[in-house]
Protein backbone atom coordinates (compact mmCIF):
# COMPACT_ATOMS: atom_id res chain seq x y z
CA UNK A 1 0.00 0.00 0.00
CA UNK A 2 1.48 3.49 -0.54
CA UNK A 3 0.70 6.26 1.63
CA UNK A 4 -1.34 9.97 0.23
CA UNK A 5 2.51 11.54 0.16
CA UNK A 6 3.66 8.70 -2.43
CA UNK A 7 5.63 6.42 -0.26
CA UNK A 8 5.27 3.37 1.71
CA UNK A 9 3.92 3.75 4.99
CA UNK A 10 4.75 2.82 7.96
CA UNK A 11 0.88 2.51 9.05
CA UNK A 12 -0.04 0.24 6.81
CA UNK A 13 0.72 -3.42 7.70
CA UNK A 14 1.21 -7.27 6.98
CA UNK A 15 0.44 -9.40 9.77
CA UNK A 16 0.59 -6.59 12.55
CA UNK A 17 4.38 -5.25 11.54
CA UNK A 18 4.25 -2.14 8.94
CA UNK A 19 5.46 -2.81 5.52
CA UNK A 20 7.68 0.19 5.13
CA UNK A 21 11.60 0.08 5.35
CA UNK A 22 13.52 0.57 9.22
CA UNK A 23 16.24 2.44 7.28
CA UNK A 24 17.35 3.25 10.63
CA UNK A 25 18.81 -0.40 9.98
CA UNK A 26 22.59 -1.63 9.76
CA UNK A 27 22.55 -3.55 6.92
CA UNK A 28 26.05 -4.73 6.77
CA UNK A 29 27.97 -7.61 7.57
CA UNK A 30 26.83 -10.53 10.25
CA UNK A 31 27.05 -9.27 13.86
CA UNK A 32 28.36 -12.15 16.76
CA UNK A 33 25.70 -13.10 19.02
CA UNK A 34 23.87 -10.54 21.39
CA UNK A 35 25.85 -10.03 24.34
CA UNK A 36 23.52 -10.55 27.18
CA UNK A 37 25.10 -9.51 30.23
CA UNK A 38 25.99 -5.79 31.03
CA UNK A 39 29.78 -5.11 31.74
CA UNK A 40 31.09 -4.58 34.81
CA UNK A 41 33.64 -1.25 33.87
CA UNK A 42 34.22 0.92 30.63
CA UNK A 43 31.90 2.94 28.34
CA UNK A 44 29.59 0.20 27.52
CA UNK A 45 27.42 0.24 29.81
CA UNK A 46 23.74 1.52 29.30
CA UNK A 47 22.53 4.55 31.27
CA UNK A 48 19.18 5.43 32.06
CA UNK A 49 18.50 8.46 30.52
CA UNK A 50 15.95 10.09 33.37
CA UNK A 51 18.27 9.32 35.95
CA UNK A 52 21.36 11.42 34.18
CA UNK A 53 19.11 13.80 33.87
CA UNK A 54 15.36 13.90 35.28
CA UNK A 55 14.06 16.81 33.12
CA UNK A 56 14.54 14.52 29.88
CA UNK A 57 10.48 13.48 28.88
CA UNK A 58 9.88 10.07 28.11
CA UNK A 59 7.31 8.89 25.42
CA UNK A 60 8.19 5.50 25.00
CA UNK A 61 6.21 4.28 22.14
CA UNK A 62 6.79 0.57 22.35
CA UNK A 63 5.75 0.18 25.89
CA UNK A 64 2.21 0.79 24.22
CA UNK A 65 0.34 0.25 21.70
CA UNK A 66 0.61 3.43 20.22
CA UNK A 67 3.12 2.48 17.62
CA UNK A 68 3.41 1.31 13.93
CA UNK A 69 3.32 -2.38 15.10
CA UNK A 70 0.15 -1.45 17.53
CA UNK A 71 1.15 -3.89 20.17
CA UNK A 72 3.09 -3.26 23.05
CA UNK A 73 6.79 -4.62 23.13
CA UNK A 74 8.29 -3.30 25.96
CA UNK A 75 7.58 -4.24 29.40
CA UNK A 76 8.52 -0.58 30.81
CA UNK A 77 8.47 2.47 29.66
CA UNK A 78 12.30 3.28 30.11
CA UNK A 79 15.15 4.75 27.62
CA UNK A 80 19.02 3.42 27.95
CA UNK A 81 21.95 4.54 26.13
CA UNK A 82 25.76 3.50 26.41
CA UNK A 83 27.63 5.89 28.64
CA UNK A 84 28.77 8.34 25.67
CA UNK A 85 25.89 8.43 23.99
CA UNK A 86 23.57 9.63 26.90
CA UNK A 87 25.94 12.23 28.51
CA UNK A 88 26.54 13.88 24.50
CA UNK A 89 22.39 13.69 24.80
CA UNK A 90 22.29 14.92 28.09
CA UNK A 91 24.51 18.33 26.25
CA UNK A 92 21.99 18.55 23.66
CA UNK A 93 18.95 18.84 26.07
CA UNK A 94 20.67 21.39 27.93
CA UNK A 95 21.36 23.65 25.10
CA UNK A 96 17.51 23.12 23.87
CA UNK A 97 16.86 24.55 27.63
CA UNK A 98 18.57 27.24 27.16
CA UNK A 99 16.24 28.22 24.33
CA UNK A 100 13.06 27.28 25.95
CA UNK A 101 12.87 23.50 25.06
CA UNK A 102 13.19 20.11 26.54
CA UNK A 103 13.82 16.96 24.26
CA UNK A 104 11.03 13.97 24.53
CA UNK A 105 12.12 10.73 23.52
CA UNK A 106 10.18 7.84 22.05
CA UNK A 107 12.66 4.97 21.74
CA UNK A 108 16.77 4.62 22.64
CA UNK A 109 18.28 1.12 23.19
CA UNK A 110 16.24 -2.05 22.19
CA UNK A 111 17.10 -5.23 23.03
CA UNK A 112 17.96 -7.36 20.28
CA UNK A 113 15.35 -10.03 21.01
CA UNK A 114 12.53 -7.02 19.86
CA UNK A 115 14.65 -6.61 16.59
CA UNK A 116 14.04 -10.18 16.16
CA UNK A 117 10.66 -11.12 16.82
CA UNK A 118 9.59 -7.84 14.39
CA UNK A 119 11.80 -9.99 12.18
CA UNK A 120 10.29 -13.23 12.81
CA UNK A 121 6.66 -11.66 11.87
CA UNK A 122 7.37 -10.33 8.83
CA UNK A 123 6.44 -12.91 6.06
CA UNK A 124 9.80 -14.25 3.82
CA UNK A 125 10.88 -12.17 0.55
CA UNK A 126 10.65 -8.29 -0.30
CA UNK A 127 8.38 -7.09 2.79
CA UNK A 128 11.54 -8.09 4.96
CA UNK A 129 13.69 -4.87 3.14
CA UNK A 130 11.30 -3.12 5.59
CA UNK A 131 12.31 -4.45 8.79
CA UNK A 132 16.06 -5.01 10.81
CA UNK A 133 17.28 -8.21 10.06
CA UNK A 134 18.50 -9.54 13.46
CA UNK A 135 21.67 -11.07 11.57
CA UNK A 136 22.67 -7.54 11.03
CA UNK A 137 21.23 -5.65 14.29
CA UNK A 138 20.83 -2.24 14.52
CA UNK A 139 22.45 1.14 16.20
CA UNK A 140 19.42 0.94 18.38
CA UNK A 141 20.39 -2.31 19.81
CA UNK A 142 23.93 -1.33 20.36
CA UNK A 143 22.50 1.37 22.75
CA UNK A 144 23.92 4.11 20.23
CA UNK A 145 20.40 5.44 18.65
CA UNK A 146 17.74 7.58 19.32
CA UNK A 147 14.49 8.62 18.84
CA UNK A 148 13.18 11.91 19.95
CA UNK A 149 11.54 15.02 19.49
CA UNK A 150 10.95 18.45 20.65
CA UNK A 151 8.39 19.97 23.56
CA UNK A 152 8.15 23.41 25.21
CA UNK A 153 8.78 24.03 28.62
CA UNK A 154 6.72 26.56 29.12
CA UNK A 155 3.33 24.63 27.82
CA UNK A 156 4.64 20.98 28.11
CA UNK A 157 3.55 20.09 24.78
CA UNK A 158 5.41 18.91 21.94
CA UNK A 159 5.74 20.91 19.29
CA UNK A 160 4.91 20.59 15.32
CA UNK A 161 7.09 18.59 13.10
CA UNK A 162 6.80 17.88 9.31
CA UNK A 163 5.49 14.77 10.17
CA UNK A 164 4.35 12.65 13.38
CA UNK A 165 6.48 9.98 14.87
CA UNK A 166 6.94 6.89 13.12
CA UNK A 167 5.29 8.16 10.08
CA UNK A 168 7.21 7.09 6.73
CA UNK A 169 5.69 9.38 3.95
CA UNK A 170 7.72 11.99 2.70
CA UNK A 171 6.76 14.35 5.56
CA UNK A 172 9.21 12.50 7.77
CA UNK A 173 12.39 13.04 5.18
CA UNK A 174 14.71 15.72 6.49
CA UNK A 175 14.34 17.67 3.37
CA UNK A 176 10.84 17.43 3.17
CA UNK A 177 10.52 21.46 2.87
CA UNK A 178 6.29 21.50 2.02
CA UNK A 179 5.48 22.39 5.98
CA UNK A 180 5.02 25.20 8.31
CA UNK A 181 7.59 27.53 8.65
CA UNK A 182 7.34 26.29 12.26
CA UNK A 183 7.50 22.79 11.78
CA UNK A 184 10.90 22.99 9.56
CA UNK A 185 12.04 25.41 12.18
CA UNK A 186 11.83 22.93 14.43
CA UNK A 187 13.00 19.85 12.65
CA UNK A 188 16.20 22.32 12.20
CA UNK A 189 16.26 23.04 15.51
CA UNK A 190 16.91 19.57 16.64
CA UNK A 191 19.13 18.52 14.18
CA UNK A 192 21.14 21.64 15.06
CA UNK A 193 21.47 20.27 19.05
CA UNK A 194 21.81 16.80 18.24
CA UNK A 195 24.59 17.19 15.86
CA UNK A 196 26.25 19.40 17.71
CA UNK A 197 27.05 16.85 20.24
CA UNK A 198 28.12 14.25 17.76
CA UNK A 199 24.48 12.50 16.48
CA UNK A 200 23.75 12.08 12.91
CA UNK A 201 20.68 11.81 11.77
CA UNK A 202 19.26 9.75 8.81
CA UNK A 203 17.48 10.52 5.82
CA UNK A 204 13.85 9.41 6.21
CA UNK A 205 13.19 10.00 9.79
CA UNK A 206 13.51 13.45 11.47
CA UNK A 207 13.39 12.23 14.73
CA UNK A 208 16.29 9.04 13.85
CA UNK A 209 19.95 9.76 15.23
CA UNK A 210 22.68 7.71 15.49
CA UNK A 211 25.47 8.33 17.82
CA UNK A 212 29.16 8.69 16.25
CA UNK A 213 31.54 5.78 17.21
CA UNK A 214 28.55 3.46 16.88
CA UNK A 215 30.39 0.88 15.20
CA UNK A 216 32.54 0.21 19.28
CA UNK A 217 29.69 -1.00 20.75
CA UNK A 218 28.48 -4.46 20.49
CA UNK A 219 24.99 -5.45 20.24
CA UNK A 220 22.98 -5.92 22.93
CA UNK A 221 20.11 -8.61 24.03
CA UNK A 222 19.27 -7.32 27.82
CA UNK A 223 15.96 -7.03 29.05
CA UNK A 224 15.76 -3.35 30.83
CA UNK A 225 14.58 -5.04 34.15
CA UNK A 226 18.11 -6.65 34.39
CA UNK A 227 19.96 -3.68 33.66
CA UNK A 228 18.84 -2.34 37.08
Amino acid sequence: MVGQAGQLNRRNFVLGVAVAPLIACDRSEKIAPPVTALPKTGNDDLVELVKLDPGIRLDIRYATANNFTGRQLYDQPRAFLVRPAAEALVQAHQAAQAEGYGLTVFDAYRPWQITKKLWDATPAGPLRNYVANPKQGSKHNRGCAVDLSLHRIDTGQLVEMPSGYDEFTKRAHRDFMDSSPEAIANRTRLQRWMEAQGFRGISNEWWHFDFAGWEAFPILDIAFDAIG
